[in-house]
Parts: C-alpha cells; sequence; structure tokens
C-alpha cells in the first residue's frame, strides 16, 4: 500500500544507498534522480533503468550516480525508502469501517493513477530480479501496514472488534485483493473493489477471523 517511515542510520558512506536524508545540494541530487529513475520505472520499466541514462535525464554527473547508487536495484530501492518516507498518515474517522474505507481509497488512487500505478508494477517487477529491491519493498509494506496498523487497535479499544486481532493481518486484508485485481487479473480496481475490499475485511475483523489464538 502506498502511499505509504524508515528510520535512517547516521552514516550516508555505511549505510545501504537511499537510508540517509541529506540536505543541501546532496538533497537536491537525490531529488532529481529519484524523480528521473521514477518517470523511467513508470513509463519504460525496469529494464530501461540505466545509471548513465538516468544521470543525463536528471542533469547530474554520472559519476556521481554511479558513486551513490551503483545499481539499478539500489536506485529503485532508494525510490522505495523515498515513497516511505514520504507517504501519507493514516486516516482517523473514529470507526473501523470508516478508516479501512479510507485506506483501500488510498490504495486504488495510488493503482488508478497514470504514473504511480506503472511505477509500483515496475517496482514490483524490480524486486522479483534484485536483492536490494527486494528487501526495500518489504520495507516500504512494513512503513505502511505499521502506519495503517494503529486504526485496528483502537477498534479494538473502541469494542468493534475482538481483543487480540492482529492489526497487520487486517491492513494487508484489505490492500491485498486491490493488488490482486491489479498484478494477476490485469483490471486497475476502482471504488467499488475500494468498497468492497474494506468492508470485507472490517466484517472479518469482527467475526474474529484474525484473533489470536491465546487472546
Amino acid at each position: 500500500m502506498p502511499t505509504p517511515s524508515t528510520p535512517p542510520p547516521a552514516d550516508v558512506h555505511a549505510a545501504p544507498a537511499g537510508t540517509v536524508r541529506p540536505g543541501g545540494r546532496t538533497a537536491r541530487v537525490r531529488e532529481a534522480v529519484l524523480k528521473a529513475a521514477g518517470d523511467t520505472l513508470a513509463a519504460e520499466g525496469f529494464a530501461a533503468l540505466d545509471l548513465a541514462e538516468i544521470a543525463r535525464r536528471a542533469d547530474v554527473g554520472k559519476t556521481t550516480v554511479y558513486r551513490r547508487w551503483g545499481t539499478p536495484g539500489a536506485l529503485a530501492a532508494d525510490l522505495l525508502t523515498d515513497m516511505a518516507e514520504t507517504s501519507l498518515p493514516r486516516a482517523d474517522t473514529g470507526t473501523l469501517d470508516g478508516d479501512l474505507l479510507a485506506n483501500a481509497r488510498l490504495v486504488v488512487r495510488t493503482l488508478a493513477d497514470p504514473r504511480q500505478g506503472p511505477l509500483f508494477v515496475s517496482l514490483i517487477a524490480a524486486s522479483l530480479c534484485d536483492e536490494q529491491a527486494a528487501r526495500a519493498l518489504h520495507r516500504f509494506y512494513e512503513v505502511r501496514v505499521a502506519e495503517w496498523a494503529g486504526c485496528v487497535g483502537d477498534a479494538v479499544d473502541r469494542g468493534e472488534i475482538p481483543a487480540g486481532t492482529d492489526p497487520r493481518a487486517v491492513i494487508a486484508a484489505v490492500s491485498a485483493p486491490l493488488y490482486y485485481a491489479l498484478l494477476n487479473v490485469g483490471r486497475t480496481p476502482g471504488d467499488r473493489d475500494a468498497v468492497a475490499a474494506a468492508r470485507s475485511a472490517a466484517e472479518a475483523a469482527r467475526a474474529g477471523v484474525w484473533r489470536a489464538e491465546s487472546a
């Protein structure tokens, strides 16, 4: 789920590419390169992510790009890290149904967006052939699921769903059918899909489907 953070280590040289958010010129270079990389991924896919061409499109020195990122997989990973860091906070509508519907609609807006939808497909494709991109994609979803898990905890506190309900399982159940529609069926999900996904996840949570046995 989009949109959408990962805490950075202190040393940009010792840390994996993209795990530090520096300031000044370095930040401007990173912003330009990630913008060019995102545009390329959305329009042409992961196979077209050539570092020299990205440097040209970003108007950045080729040596800088190779030194900072090194591989297309590292660049894709950095883009995912940035997306996690800048993604929207969760909704707080006061009800589980409202919160899950807001989450589902956010996912649908992202996947249906002319740029973000193809970008996510390309990043998922990158994760299937590059270990660094795969780790970054996993971190991205960990961040986004953790962000939205609070709405499940709030629902437990309000007595809407059983104590011991697994928040991450509920949030994953919202987005799973939406990604399935896009990636497995080849159909861009719409608002009807968002409503159905949110309703199904909320009803299953109320029924105790994701309640821990020891709770």
